[in-house]
């Protein structure tokens, strides 16, 4: 075995020297996230802070807005209307009727968002076995290997 292996080194030197190809496989190109489709609706369940919420998120680059409706552990439903201008209105249609305005500093996030990140390596989550990306030093992203889908998200907030 280790002639073998001496063998295809020695192989590979003679090519490189004579000017010819390396047969030897090139290292593998790290993994990159999928583009997000520019509309698609997910069920999402996000906690912050050992606090439970159920999240229908709605994505819609095309219009230009997302739209979440929020149930929280124990409180209001939550409407949540964000805009690709960085407006977000948020209300309940309770009988309290709430309703405030934001202006943000950010937008919804674009399909290509994930571009840029560094590739981590593969984890097993929830079941699934993981792509992992890190992007600046606060977003981990992470796909399933074998369907390129969404399967968990850390934004980290400092809380």
């Amino acid at each position: 075995m280790k002639t073998i292996a001496s063998t295809s080194g020695l192989l590979h030197l003679l090519a490189v020297v004579a000017g010819g190809t390396s047969i030897l496989p090139a290292a593998a190109e790290s993994p990159k996230p999928t583009s997000w489709p520019h509309q698609f609706h997910s069920i999402l369940f996000v906690t912050y802070s050992g606090s439970l919420s159920l999240v229908d998120f709605w994505y819609d680059w095309t219009s230009g807005h997302n739209f979440n409706i929020v149930q929280d552990q124990l409180k209001k439903l939550l409407y949540d209307l964000e805009w690709n201008n960085g407006t977000s209105f948020f209300y309940t249609l309770d009988s309290t009727k709430e309703c405030r305005s934001a202006q943000l500093d950010v937008s919804i996030l674009r399909p290509n968002w994930l571009d840029g990140t560094v590739y981590i390596g593969q984890e097993n989550v929830y079941d699934f076995l993981c792509s992992v990306w890190q992007k600046v030093d606060f977003i981990w992203y992470y796909e399933d290997v074998i369907t390129n889908r969404p399967v968990h998200r850390v934004f980290y907030t400092g809380k």
